[in-house]
């Protein structure tokens, strides 16, 4: 709906020697693809695509008309062939007759599994009727931000004629289901020449005989829309034009950074949130715009925009020509506490005899003129698309507004999408969360053996993770191994040199940033060295100092600003070293350092027991595996010391322990894990050695 979005015409991307290779049912999954890889045909999860398909019945052996169409939940862009609903047509007709009436179209989702073909466990969605009862072969229902700006507009039936003609239909706003579905095969019925509908304050549907036809059909209608737009309102200042000026992008960030970890604290009572920010052209666009207030007032309109993004947003006040934030982190709980009262309020004015008990009361979208736009949510692959599906409303509004009259979903049938039923059973369907679910970690020497298994660990639990190392080679690889593993969304890096205060303090800027705050921090940064006490030279006593003990100090001493910040305690993990309990020989700079972490999270553990910051350590010992502090001098010196090879090392350190085992990287994050997590709720400034036993190390 930018401009620079209609200029970049929609490619037809269909090829056909591909596509002939293909049965119809592949086709319709090679066009479902080809729809979502463009955002501006449709947002995440957002439309969905059928075909109607001759199938061979394994019952009867007889072929059958059998709808293939997007089940519930799922994305087209990524959809694979198990994401597809398939029913009997001839069942889907047969509903008709058992349908009682608009009260009861919620029904009539239970008589959908009855219809199944081949025991498809894949469940249809409410869209399903809309699909069965349109007399073609092939349906595309998509969410254009070009078709809801008109959609969305208050005559937005005139400017469905003015654009389309009587090519493409309208119908007034109906919540998707049955009745809707009845409707639109009525529409059909009445105008045989029509190649599709807009659907008001919803989306489009376009339908062909053809799989390829019926996708260029989609691509033509969109562009025709955009092409319009692009002329109406050329030269037109929108959302009636700035009243502030953005601020320079790393100051936005920076206040970015201020923000998130207070919103986040106000926001994870029910549970820990993760946040997400943004500062696009489109988002800047519209934050310092004269209009903003207003527009955002009235909500989103698709029903898809809306289940993502609430009601309405949060309006931020803040000044960005006075750059007020002081005064605006003052001012916070008052407007989040004021957002919560109108959203009770909005429940209980909408609220029916067997609605759903009320969610979270707090906004997912945050406003901030000059800056950007905040979003929080339970996960950041949520956050972020909650933010997309607000950037989506935005286009929305700002053709809507350009050509007519922005108007939202009436505020009945927005909650009543919010609290439906169908939804709230889709709700409790989904899988309890993780026990790291919303947490925020971040591991000092992730790009090491024992930091990246640790990295793994939480993140297999569901937490988001910056790994920090000043090794950017070795970062870059391990952040590419897990992000493989566990999707980009939830992991991040950092450069830092954990001796250099200002890293430091920039790489806490940046988690804030990345995720709305932190919740873990896991120190665990090391170098080592050996030499006999004469052969110390002072720069290696510092060297050891500086980063086993200062740079333990200044990562847990931000870690605490920020957790002073949300104010909802957090965790810190000090990886140190059997040697910090027993003396080793020719190590005394490196045991010395090593002592002195135990001791300061001894005292973190007092300062932050108020806040409800827990502090404890882990202690290994002869981590090979993995170890990075292994791969220099330390190991042929070590070997050196105790009369031995490289080869034989290993062995040595696994005989001499108690239980004769070798430790590994994976043993140190499993106690990481126990340490960050509600298991350990209750410890703080205990020591956990994970060793294998060693006598020297018990610490009573």
């Amino acid at each position: 709906m930018t401009s620079s979005n209609a200029s970049q015409r929609l490619e037809n991307k269909w090829d056909d020697a591909l596509a002939k290779e293909m049965n119809e049912a592949e086709r319709l999954l090679y066009r479902s693809n080809l729809l979502g890889s463009d955002k501006r045909i449709t947002n995440y999860g957002g439309g969905n695509t059928s075909a109607k398909v001759m199938e061979v019945d394994p019952l009867s052996g007889v072929t059958v008309e059998v709808l293939w169409v997007k089940g519930s939940g799922g994305d087209v862009g990524s959809i694979k062939m198990d994401g597809f609903s398939t029913l009997y047509m001839d069942k889907l007709k047969a509903l008709r007759g058992l349908y009682r009436g608009v009260e009861f179209e919620d029904e009539m989702v239970g008589y959908l599994p009855h219809c199944t073909f081949n025991l498809n466990p894949r469940a249809a969605s409410i869209d399903t009727p809309l699909h069965a009862y349109v007399p073609a072969k092939h349906v595309d229902h998509m969410h254009p931000d070009a078709i809801i700006a008109i959609a969305a507009a208050k005559d937005s039936k005139a400017l469905t004629q003015e654009v389309f003609g009587d090519r493409i239909g309208w119908l007034p706003w109906k919540r998707p289901g049955f009745e809707l579905g009845l409707w639109l095969s009525d529409f059909c019925v009445k105008n045989p020449d029509a190649k599709g509908v807009i659907l008001e304050s919803h989306g489009l549907f376009t339908w062909a005989d053809d799989a390829q036809e019926c996708y260029a059909l989609t691509l033509e209608v969109i562009q025709t829309a955009m092409d319009w737009f692009a002329q109406k309102t050329d030269g037109t200042a929108a959302f009636g034009g700035p009243v502030h000026q953005s601020l320079a992008p790393q100051a936005r960030r920076s206040a970015a950074a201020r923000l998130m970890p207070a919103i986040r604290g106000m926001v994870s009572g029910q549970q820990h949130m993760v946040g997400h920010f943004s500062d696009s052209d489109a988002v800047l666009e519209f934050v310092n715009a004269r209009d903003m207030k207003r527009l955002a007032a009235l909500g989103t309109s698709c029903p898809d925009h809306f289940l993502r993004t609430k009601i309405c947003p949060l309006v931020v006040d803040f000044d960005p020509e006075k750059s007020n934030i002081e005064a605006t982190l003052a001012g916070l709980a008052d407007a989040v506490t004021t957002y919560r009262a109108g959203y009770t309020a909005y429940y209980e004015r909408c609220r029916r005899d067997d609605s759903p008990a009320m969610r979270d009361p707090n906004a997912v979208v945050y406003l901030v003129p000059g800056v950007g736009m905040i979003t929080f949510a339970k996960d950041k692959a949520t956050a972020r698309i909650s933010g997309e599906f607000y950037v989506n409303a935005i286009n929305v509004m700002r053709g809507a507004d350009a050509v007519s009259e922005y108007q939202g979903l009436p505020e009945q049938e927005a909650f009543d999408i919010e609290y439906w039923l169908l939804e709230e059973a889709k709700l409790q369907r989904m899988p309890a969360p993780k026990s790291m679910a919303g947490r925020v970690a971040m591991v000092t020497g992730g790009a090491g053996g024992i930091g990246a298994a640790t990295a793994e660990r939480y993140l297999r639990e569901g937490a988001c993770v910056m790994l920090a190392d000043i090794d950017a080679a070795a970062l870059a690889e391990t952040a590419q191994s897990l992000t493989a593993r566990f999707s980009a969304d939830v992991v991040r890096t950092v450069n830092m040199d954990v001796t250099s205060e200002e890293a430091v303090a920039s790489a806490y800027g940046d988690i804030a940033v990345a995720f709305g705050g932190v919740d873990i921090l896991v120190s665990n940064a090391g170098i080592a060295s050996s030499a006999p006490i004469e052969e110390t030279t002072l720069d290696l006593w510092n060297k050891n100092m500086a980063i086993l003990s200062t740079g333990y100090f200044l990562v847990s001493r931000a870690a605490f600003g920020l957790f002073k910040a949300q104010d909802i305690g957090g965790a810190i993990v000090f990886v140190a070293s059997k040697n910090g309990l027993a003396a080793s020989p020719n190590a005394s700079a490196y045991c010395t350092a090593k002592a002195s972490e135990i001791h300061l999270a001894r005292c973190l553990a007092l300062e932050g027991a108020p806040m409800g910051v827990r502090v404890n350590v882990v202690n290994p010992d002869a981590v090979l595996k993995g170890s990075k502090i292994w791969q220099g001098e330390w190991l042929d010196q070590r070997a050196h010391t105790y009369g031995t090879d490289k080869d034989g090392l290993e062995a040595m350190y696994r005989d001499r322990s108690m239980l004769k085992r070798s430790v590994l990287p994976e043993d140190i994050a499993e106690a990481a894990y126990f340490l960050a997590s509600d298991l350990s709720a209750k410890s703080t400034g205990n020591i956990i050695n994970v060793d294998a036993g060693n006598v020297q190390a018990f610490t009573r």
